[in-house]
C-alpha cells in the first residue's frame, strides 16, 4: 500500500477511504495534495477489491480551499506554470467525475472554494448540519473556473450563477435544497450512515451496472438528445449480455436475494 504525506488511504470491505489529512491547515489544497489525490483515485480505480470510494477530511473542516502558501506561489508563477498547475486540478476533477467507481463525500465540516469543488464532483454527498459550503473565489479576485463546468451540470445555471457570482457561503440545509448535496446527517451518526450507504452499494448493486450507469449519466450531457438516446440503447443492449445482468435476472426470476 502506498504511503502518502497529505492524505490517508485505506481499503476495507470493498470500500476505499480517502481522507484529506492536513487538519492543522483545515485540509487546504496544495499542489502536493492534488497530486496525491490523483494517485489515490487512480489506485482505487485499478483495484478490483474496491467498489465504492468515500472522500472525507480529518479534523474540523472538510477542506478550506487553497492553501495560503500555495496561493502566494501562484502569484510568482509564469503563465505556463500556472496553466500546468490548473490542468493538474482539472485532471483531478475529471478523474473524480468520470471515475468508474461510486464516489461518496462525507462532509463533516466546512467545504469552501476548492473544497466545495471536491464535493461537487462526488456522485453522492452527505453533510453535517453545522457545515457551510460555498465557492468564495470571486471575493479574492480569483474565479471558480474549473468547478463551474461541473456545477452548472449538477444544480443548473440559475443556482450556479447565484453561488459562483456572490461567493456566499450557504448552510448544509440550503445546499441540500439546491441539489448540491444529497442529505444532511447529524454529526454523531454521519460516519455510520455513509458506511451503510457504501455497504448497500457494495452488496446491493452490480459493479458493472454502477460503472455503466455512471458512464451513461456523464456522457449524455455531451451529446444531442438523439445521440444520447442511441448511446443509452447501445449500453442497454451491451449490459444485457454481461454476466452480472444475467445473474441478476436469474435470481430475480427465482425470487432469490442476491448479494453482490
Amino acid at each position: 500500500m502506498m504511503v502518502f504525506e497529505h492524505i490517508l488511504y485505506d481499503v476495507a470491505k470493498r470500500v476505499a477511504s480517502i481522507t484529506l489529512h492536513r487538519p492543522e491547515k483545515r485540509n487546504a489544497l496544495n499542489g502536493a495534495m492534488v497530486a496525491e489525490l490523483r494517485t489515490a483515485f487512480q489506485q482505487a480505480e485499478k483495484d478490483p477489491e474496491v467498489k465504492v470510494i468515500i472522500l472525507k477530511g480529518a479534523g474540523e473542516a472538510f477542506c478550506a480551499g487553497a492553501d495560503l502558501e500555495y496561493l502566494q506561489q501562484l502569484q510568482v508563477n509564469t503563465r505556463e506554470e500556472n496553466l500546468a498547475d490548473s490542468k493538474e486540478l482539472m485532471q483531478l476533477m475529471q478523474q473524480i467525475y468520470y471515475h468508474n467507481k461510486v464516489v461518496i463525500a462525507q462532509v463533516e465540516g466546512h467545504a469552501i472554494a476548492g473544497g466545495c469543488g471536491l464535493v461537487t464532483l462526488c456522485d453522492l454527498s452527505y453533510v453535517v448540519p453545522e457545515a457551510k459550503l460555498g465557492y468564495t473565489e470571486v471575493k479574492i479576485g480569483f474565479i471558480p473556473a474549473i468547478v463551474s463546468v461541473f456545477l452548472v451540470r449538477k444544480i443548473g445555471e440559475g443556482r450556479a450563477r447565484d453561488l459562483l457570482l456572490t461567493g456566499r457561503l450557504i448552510t448544509a440545509e440550503k445546499a441540500e435544497q439546491y441539489g448540491l448535496v444529497n442529505e444532511v446527517v447529524p454529526a454523531k451518526s454521519i460516519a455510520e450512515y455513509v458506511a451503510k450507504v457504501a455497504d448497500d452499494l457494495c452488496t446491493g448493486a452490480s459493479a458493472n451496472s454502477l460503472k455503466v450507469t455512471k458512464k451513461l449519466i456523464t456522457d449524455v450531457f455531451d451529446q444531442p438528445l438523439e445521440n444520447a438516446l442511441d448511446l443509452a440503447a447501445r449500453l442497454n443492449a451491451e449490459t444485457r449480455e454481461h454476466a452480472d445482468c444475467q445473474r441478476g435476472i436469474k435470481a430475480f426470476l427465482a425470487k432469490e436475494k442476491l448479494v453482490w
